[in-house]
């Protein structure tokens, strides 16, 4: 019983990235196992020789680090999760080449890049290319890529105030505020990661399992399934039908999917383990309620559009048409909020009712606002949105009248000053990501309208908005390799957002 508990605990001090590396590697062995039942010997013999390679490399390093010490800064963590979404997809991509020797390495590092950030943008037009094997591999990554930003958020963000929890905090971004420490949270960041892992894990699997079941019940096949399942959680938006829209997914999976994707809107959702968390739970959570607000808001407008639209041409406007749209609108509103990415398949009927076209601006909007703070969702994030509305509102409030106080509690007022100030630091941040990141895709080549939706795709983490925001769908693949870097880069700022990079370099950080 010692022995055990002495290797449990000499597994545990192991370097966070060097776990994350060996539970990636272990995981290669259930796509080896998918291929062996589909009878794709190739995909299997990659993916089990390198899950095989992958373990004795954990193993053999992981002996080599017996005996040290563990060291329990708060840069390591952080550090680790950089280079899990800039070195591990490296090794990610080696069975996905081998699997697939018809392209190059360059490709598949940017679609494992695409996938574990939860992105899901795809080199692949054509599903075809890809086997079920692959297809299984991307949303697994994207699966597991989503499951490491659940853990992450709570255990080594929230701490340091990052990832949307500076607009509710006292702290300045980057720096462990050592009041707030208590017995619920831990010094010791590897005793976070651990309480996190060991609450969330179970939860994510079983929320992903139960999506599963239900998509099955409504008449999709094992994989599909599967994959849109695990999609919809990490909000990767990954499909090996190609999407959602034009493959026959009955609207009872629609339904589903879209009842899953309200876990992206607020962490209070599934869990009360951040700051975020308030007394009155989902029903006064801004998130949650701003993110309704959106959902009901947006669709009603374009279906007012087109609903204008139809009657300007004497369309015959018959309730199903109508009804179809509506419901096309909302699911698609909502999967874009979430940056998921997934369009409905009556987001075509919309327009063929009306003969009017879907401003692809609005989807750019929306997946730009983004899903919730400490959630797989990307984007600005709505407590951010929230945190800059509510002072809005209240200088609005001081023009007309100048001397009032506010009345909205020690939480509200800090939402009101520091956190909305922050909250436009991000934003600023964020624009001249998006400003740059345009400007170097042209510079490489790209059209300046095709540069502008690739970076709000990378940044936000919405992949499909690629092949539904512009008049025409981008074929990545036909970019040069200096724009498919450019494009790595700002999928890993979208991921880990600019406030965590410039944490980083943050001196403090590196003596602590």
């Amino acid at each position: 019983m010692k022995r055990k508990s002495h290797i449990r605990r000499e597994i545990l001090d192991l370097p966070l990235f060097l776990l994350i590396f060996g539970i990636f590697s272990a995981s290669m062995i259930i796509p080896a196992f998918f291929a062996v039942v589909t009878d794709d010997l190739l995909a299997s013999r990659a993916f089990f020789y390198s899950c095989l390679l992958g373990v004795i490399v954990f193993a053999m390093i992981a002996i080599a680090h017996s005996g040290r010490k563990a060291r329990h800064g708060s840069l390591g963590p952080l550090l680790s999760l950089f280079s899990s979404f800039v070195i591990l997809p490296a090794i990610l991509a080696i069975p996905f080449l081998e699997a697939l020797p018809t392209t190059r390495f360059i490709n598949a590092y940017f679609d494992m890049v695409s996938s574990i950030t939860t992105t899901g943008a795809s080199l692949f037009d054509d599903p075809g290319r890809l086997s079920d094997t692959l297809h299984l591999w991307r949303a697994q990554v994207a699966w597991m890529g989503g499951l490491l930003m659940w853990i992450a958020a709570s255990a080594i963000l929230a701490p340091l105030h990052l990832g949307g929890f500076e607009v509710t905090s006292q702290a300045e971004p980057g720096n462990p505020d050592d009041r707030r420490t208590t017995a619920s949270a831990p010094v010791n960041p590897r005793l976070r990661l651990i309480r996190s892992a060991g609450a969330l894990a179970p939860t994510y699997l079983a929320l992903t399992l139960f999506l599963w079941v239900l998509l099955l019940a409504n008449g999709d096949r094992s994989l599909v399934a599967l994959c849109h399942a695990m999609s919809v959680m990490a909000t990767s938006g990954i499909s090996p039908l190609g999407g959602t829209h034009d493959t026959g997914v009955s609207f009872g999976a629609e339904a589903v999917m879209m009842l899953f994707m309200l876990f992206s809107l607020s962490r209070l959702t599934f869990s009360k383990d951040t700051v975020t968390a308030t007394q009155g739970g989902l029903r006064t959570d801004p998130e949650f309620r701003m993110g309704l607000a959106l959902i009901i808001g947006v669709p009603l407008i374009l279906f007012a559009r087109h609903f204008l639209g139809a009657f300007d041409v004497s369309a015959p406007g018959e309730a199903y048409e109508s009804g179809s749209a509506l419901w096309g609108a909302i699911f698609t509103v909502t999967s874009f909020l979430t940056t998921t990415g997934f369009v409905s398949s009556s987001w075509a009927q919309a327009q063929s009712w009306s003969g009017l076209e879907t401003p692809g601006l609005i989807l750019m909007g929306l997946a730009l606002v983004g899903g919730g703070v400490a959630t797989t969702a990307g984007g600005v994030k709505l407590l951010r949105v929230f945190a800059l509305y509510r002072n809005g509102a209240r200088e609005l409030e001081r023009l007309v009248h100048p001397h009032s106080v506010s009345g909205a509690g020690t939480t509200g007022r800090r939402l009101q000053s520091n956190g909305a100030f922050i909250a436009w630091i991000f934003f600023m941040l964020f624009a001249l990501s998006l400003a740059g990141v345009t400007l170097l895709l042209t510079f490489v080549g790209a059209p300046f309208e095709d540069a502008l939706v690739m970076s709000v795709a990378s940044l936000s983490t919405t992949g499909p908005l690629i092949e539904f925001a512009a008049d025409a769908p981008i074929t990545l693949i036909d970019l040069g390799d200096p724009a498919k870097i450019i494009l790595i880069g700002a999928m890993v700022l979208g991921r880990l957002e600019t406030l965590a990079i410039i944490a980083l370099l943050t001196p403090d950080l590196w003596r602590a």
